[in-house]
């Protein structure tokens, strides 16, 4: 370490070389997705700011240390009005500001980023008659959120650090987001590398794809590498075309337009080596689950409107975990659980759960909403056949074209609902989870069914004993928000590794069957 690197920084990493675990804060932190990843490759979670109430109680049901103010863990801030002073004095935690926390990691909310974000801004603007409608989602709060992150980085002063988003933040309005993002953090002393990286490389069963920025204290004296990928999947298309829309501006300086190339902290995704294992698949992820037959239960009354409670407990079919996937998820350290788990409630949808049977594996909304055109309009033949009359005013038809008739213009409404593949991953759970689950129907047409929040937890890679605050809604939400905890181990793992700092074993080695040559860690570990 130079003479001029600052005293707080050269404090933090003799206490890291002596072997402490790193203390982390987690910004815009959901209901813990990256906490999870990192707290299980030894990081320490100190703090957290979250704006979402449930989201916020479910970060303090499964992280919230003991002590005096461990109800404060639970607190939903607003990181807009609440400085990080602020939220250590009221986590009991004494001393300077900037001496507090070692590695900062998050994602600032990705909705604005977003294509579907955007195009929902410019509707608003041109509801409002806004001359500049078409650049109104530049000036949407949300995209400047990434400056609290720096202010906080700034005041904490962390040796280390993570930023996710959406691949879209690299080509936001003509700006990459992340190359500003770095070039305010290499003003501040830290060596910065962004990539776009996807969940199915590290045996999340999701083709999730994401925008990871990490950043090294120049004192380190190591650049930032990303983690080598462990499995292989074949994404399906348009993945590429997504990647090269995004990556239009890598090349450009200061996060605009520009001929100029070289100026930039953008690497190439990690390269794979051979023998990587194949994606793991729905089937797998959901397996010793029970079924549930939503149309048996629509027939024994036996589900309905109202509140459902994620807490509800359900046993496994199997004593024993029977995929390296339900084992990973049934054993995860410190979220263990036995004979049972919790969340694995559904959705009452009684008008679709006779459509969600006869859907094929891969079909979306154009195909179901032709499907049920020709069904309705057979249905209305045999009446009339049978009865000469197909009169809209009959109370019969009514009922009859009401329950065979979906609501939504299959041209403008293409990707909403779709049957997952069996033996593949699945597409990415998105907040709108929350709203509605047909985007994930479970591929067992016998189930007739969207997806459970359990199953929804699963394909994230939150394991079973993590718990979720809120209604069936809230927990919804949460999952598809969060970062992939499987993700956030992977890239734990490498910035301790790039830091060279020591770790536990693997927790992928034990259950998902990896060896330690495919993680690709420095010698020193176990």
């Amino acid at each position: 370490m130079s003479k001029s690197t600052p005293a707080v920084i050269q404090r933090k990493i003799l206490r890291l070389r002596s072997g402490q675990s790193p203390r982390m804060m987690d910004l815009f932190s959901g209901c813990g997705g990256l906490t999870l990843g990192f707290q299980t490759a030894d990081f320490c979670p100190v703090a957290s700011v979250e704006i979402d109430r449930w989201a916020a109680d479910s970060h303090g049901l499964n992280f919230a240390l003991n002590g005096p103010n461990k109800e404060s863990h639970h607190k939903a801030r607003n990181i807009v009005k609440e400085e990080p002073g602020d939220i250590f004095r009221d986590l009991g935690l004494s001393g300077h500001v900037d001496d507090q926390i070692d590695v900062m990691i998050g994602g600032p909310p990705c909705q604005a980023f977003a294509r579907v974000g955007r195009a929902r801004l410019r509707d608003a603007a041109r509801q409002r008659k806004d001359a500049d409608a078409d650049f109104a989602y530049i000036r949407d709060s949300r995209v400047n959120l990434y400056r609290r992150y720096l202010h906080y980085v700034d005041l904490t002063k962390p040796v280390a650090l993570l930023m996710e988003n959406v691949p879209d933040i690299l080509n936001h309005a003509g700006r990459n987001v992340a190359e500003i993002v770095a070039e305010n953090l290499s003003a501040m002393g830290y060596m910065c590398r962004y990539t776009l990286l996807n969940a199915s490389s590290y045996g999340v069963p999701q083709t999730r794809e994401r925008m990871f920025l990490i950043a090294m204290h120049e004192a380190l004296g190591v650049e930032p590498e990303f983690p080598k990928p462990t499995h292989w999947c074949e994404l399906p298309s348009g993945y590429e075309g997504t990647r090269s829309s995004a990556r239009k501006l890598i090349g450009s300086r200061n996060g605009q337009r520009s001929l100029v190339s070289g100026h930039h902290r953008w690497v190439n995704e990690p390269r794979a080596d051979s023998g990587l294992l194949p994606a793991t698949t729905a089937r797998e992820a959901l397996a010793d689950l029970p079924p549930i037959d939503a149309r048996d239960l629509l027939r024994r009354k036996a589900i309905g409107f109202g509140r459902k409670d994620p807490a509800e407990p359900v046993k496994y079919t199997t004593a024993v975990p029977s995929t390296p996937w339900s084992r990973l998820m049934r054993e995860w350290p410190q979220f263990s659980t036995k004979r049972s788990t919790t969340g694995h409630v559904i959705r009452y949808l009684p008008r679709d759960y006779k459509i969600f049977h006869v859907m094929e594996e891969g079909w979306e909304y154009p195909r179901v909403w032709q499907w049920v055109e020709e069904k309705r309009a057979r249905l209305l033949d045999n009446r009339w056949s049978r009865s000469g009359t197909t009169d809209g005013r009959d109370a019969e038809v009514k009922e009859l074209v009401k329950a065979w008739t979906l609501p939504y213009n299959p041209a403008t409404f293409s990707n909403r609902w779709w049957k997952l593949f069996a033996d593949k991953p699945v597409r990415t759970l998105m907040a709108h989870l929350g709203k509605d689950s047909y985007s994930h129907i479970h591929f067992d047409s016998e189930q007739a069914r969207t997806i459970s929040v359990r199953e929804a937890a699963r394909l994230q890679s939150f394991p079973d004993g993590f718990r979720l605050s809120g209604s069936l809604n809230p927990a919804f939400k949460q999952i598809g928000n969060a970062v992939p905890p499987l993700m956030a181990y992977a890239l734990a793992v490498a910035m301790r590794s790039t830091m060279g700092l020591q770790t536990l074993r693997d927790i992928r080695i034990d259950t998902l069957g990896l060896s330690r040559n495919m993680i690709g860690t420095t010698p020193g570990w176990e």
